[in-house]
């Protein structure tokens, strides 16, 4: 997994940016907007039920309020990336984080279902802009060893957002601040979102950007590969959503279906597009960097295994044993804990443990997720030790998860830092989706079957996240034989 990092100075860098303090600066900026966004993606979850009660919301608008933001935030992301690398990766993100903020501040105050995910929609377009930039930020702007660290941060962040979001619902749910029951999951990011607009406005390196004519600029913003991307993504995303709570019709599964080939005509597409010397969306050759793709399918597995785990948990402990939102947030606590630790961390171990960090994490996921349902298959809570394998499941995740992120960008050259970012966050996306739909499904579907109760549900579960976890144990074997 270790790759030799480019360590000549960027060139969007002042010769004495090296030397001040902007990088740590603007690392902070960029990925304290990264973890707001992946917070919203999960902070719904435990104010669902508040939601659903107070605007007198269905089922189906219920799903579109939790997931409205994923679908336009997966849906738009390569979109983001590409205008990023055309129009400057500070505008856009400075953009989109102005988007993200104005349309949390009209959730806070949403006074109907329709409006909230009207709404909700708005905020995942301007995560969408603004997400993929903090990838291409921190590939521009940090070198060698300053590289590592912030990869480290910022794969530490991504992905303890989900446990996080989790943690912060129940806790602003339960606190309903000056009778504002839910509302305060949503309007917590308007002044943290204008401060950072503030310190971005003042701090983000600026880029020079040269003039385009319209039609140079159509080209390079490769509009037709955006239209059959976010055709394919829409068409994979929507039924992954809904799928579930309309007892997967018909359309459901040709949707599913249509993705596939949509998918495949795309990439024949980009393909060609780059043997003609075009620009495509993604380029090839990032695809064709070491490790690259099959980083590409890990992530997507780390990704849905931390979904699905923390979505059916979240089912079982506030429908099961009957949790106030508070105490079903802060259940999460160990997981997100313990994952940014060993995020953050591992790169100080022992050299002779690194090659081992991949499939150990994924075993030790395994192990973790299959002492979770066993503890709790009789109905009962497990008792403190099962704090104990939250944390093994954070442990583990980090452990797959970050050694895998880092060795994939570590040799990703800025002019492909916009390709690399869109890709990796479309791929946690997708993931997370996949995670969320398949072991989301198999959770009520045991429930609703009659034969299994919530414990007996998550046990199932628990028994698919292990195989799922030593599939990728199998994947990260693989980077050891290269």
């Amino acid at each position: 997994m270790t790759t030799a990092l480019p360590t000549g100075p960027s060139p969007l860098l002042s010769k004495d940016r090296a030397t001040d303090n902007r990088p740590p600066l603007l690392l902070a900026i960029v990925l304290a907007a990264q973890f707001m966004a992946l917070l919203d993606v999960f902070i719904v979850n435990v104010a669902a039920p508040t939601i659903r009660t107070e605007l007198h919301a269905s089922g189906a608008a219920l799903q579109l309020v939790v997931a409205g933001y994923t679908i336009a935030y997966a849906v738009l992301l390569i979109t983001g990336a590409r205008l990023g690398d055309l129009l400057g990766h500070r505008r856009l993100y400075l953009a989109g984080l102005a988007v993200f903020t104005a349309a949390s501040l009209a959730c806070g105050l949403a006074g109907t279902a329709g409006q909230l995910i009207t709404f909700r929609l708005v905020q995942g377009a301007g995560s969408a802009l603004m997400i993929p930039q903090v990838l291409s930020l921190i590939q521009r702007n940090f070198t060698g060893e300053a590289r590592v660290r912030a990869l480290g941060v910022y794969s530490a962040v991504l992905a303890t957002g989900a446990a996080a979001g989790q943690v912060l619902g129940g806790i602003l749910v339960s606190a309903d601040l000056f009778g504002t029951s839910w509302r305060p999951v949503f309007l917590v990011n308007v002044p943290i979102g204008i401060v950072l607009l503030a310190l971005g406005v003042r701090h983000l390196p600026r880029e020079r950007h040269e003039h385009r004519g319209a039609a140079r600029w159509a080209r390079d913003l490769d509009l037709p590969g955006l239209v059959l991307l976010g055709a394919s993504v829409s068409l994979l995303t929507v039924p992954l959503v809904l799928g579930q709570e309309e007892d997967w019709p018909l359309w459901a599964w040709l949707s599913l279906g249509s993705s596939v080939l949509l998918f495949a005509a795309f990439w024949a597409y980009e393909s060609r597009l780059a043997r003609r010397g075009g620009a495509p969306l993604i380029a090839p050759r990032v695809l064709r960097l070491p490790g690259m793709g099959l980083a590409v399918v890990r992530i997507a597995v780390v990704m849905a295994l931390n979904a699905g785990f923390l979505f059916t948990l979240t089912l079982h402990i506030q429908g099961g044993l009957g949790y106030s939102a508070l105490r079903a947030g802060l259940t999460f606590a160990p997981t997100a804990v313990v994952f940014g630790t060993v995020g953050l961390t591992w790169r100080r171990w022992p050299a002779r443990w690194q090659r081992a960090l991949v499939p150990g994490g994924f075993a030790l996921t395994a192990v973790s997720t299959l002492a979770t349902g066993l503890l709790q298959r009789g109905g009962g809570t497990g008792g403190l030790v099962v704090y104990v394998t939250y944390a093994g499941v954070g442990a583990g995740l980090a452990l797959a998860f970050s050694p895998t992120f880092a060795g994939a960008l570590a040799g990703v050259r800025p002019e492909d830092a916009a390709d690399a970012s869109g890709l990796l966050a479309t791929v946690n996306q997708l993931g997370q989706l996949i995670g969320v739909a398949a072991f989301g499904t198999l959770f009520l579907n045991r429930l609703t079957a009659g034969a299994h109760t919530s414990g007996g549900a998550l046990w199932a579960c628990s028994l698919a996240l292990a195989g799922t976890a030593l599939v990728g144990a199998l994947t990260g074997l693989l980077s050891r034989r290269r």
